[in-house]
């Protein structure tokens, strides 16, 4: 069986308004975990958005991809993790042949000119995203939510991205706003959190 398969009978993106505001929120998955349903909950509360959806990449091109399941696997799983209606799990990216962010956001931009992308990542991916491919692009192209994570928000709020972009940052009192703000723009949101992570998963197996 293709693995690409379920991902090519989908619809490329989920059906959406003009003007809704959609958190896009993507990884690897491996696996799908309560932690990503808590980082998603609090970004749908804190920034009112309209829908999230969860991109499911062919992998992350910054760690081995060597037995990774495939992608139709991550997706059921992620489905089941998600459980919400305004949650949506899609591979876009299979479908663009592509597994770098910024043209994942560039490909959002273009279908859907009038909806208001918001990308959202734990702080832990804050870390380390001076190291994404086109990095600066994405903080100018799109506003970026960072989701408080145990143990990774202060290592984040001191990481290469963070300090180049730290006149951007917007204040956690707009958070409300925050997917009307043109990029560059940068907010760091607080809620409940999770330690859980998908490194600590797949070593328990």
């Amino acid at each position: 069986m293709n693995d690409h398969a379920p991902s090519l009978m989908m619809p490329l993106l989920p059906p959406h308004g003009r003007q809704q505001r959609i958190g896009i929120f993507g990884g690897s998955f491996n696996p799908a975990h309560a932690a990503h349903r808590l980082v998603s909950l609090t970004a749908l509360r804190r920034l009112k958005l309209d829908a999230i959806w969860w991109i499911v990449t062919p992998g992350n091109p910054l760690k081995d991809k060597s037995g990774l399941p495939s992608t139709a696997q991550r997706i059921a799983t992620a489905r089941l993790i998600a459980a919400h209606p305004k949650i949506r799990v899609i591979a876009i990216e299979d479908r663009l042949g592509s597994s770098y962010t910024y043209d994942l956001i560039v490909h959002l931009k273009q279908r859907s000119p009038a909806a208001r992308f918001v990308w959202i990542m734990g702080a832990d991916n804050l870390e380390t995203f001076h190291r994404w491919a086109h990095w600066q692009r994405i903080l100018t192209s799109i506003p970026v939510a960072v989701v408080d994570r145990p143990g990774s928000t202060n290592r984040a709020l001191h990481s290469p991205a963070a300090l180049a972009f730290s006149r951007y940052r917007v204040p956690e009192t707009a958070a409300l706003a925050f997917p009307t703000r043109a990029a560059p723009a940068w907010i760091v949101l607080h809620g409940p959190r999770s330690s859980l992570s998908s490194t600590v998963l797949r070593s328990r197996h």
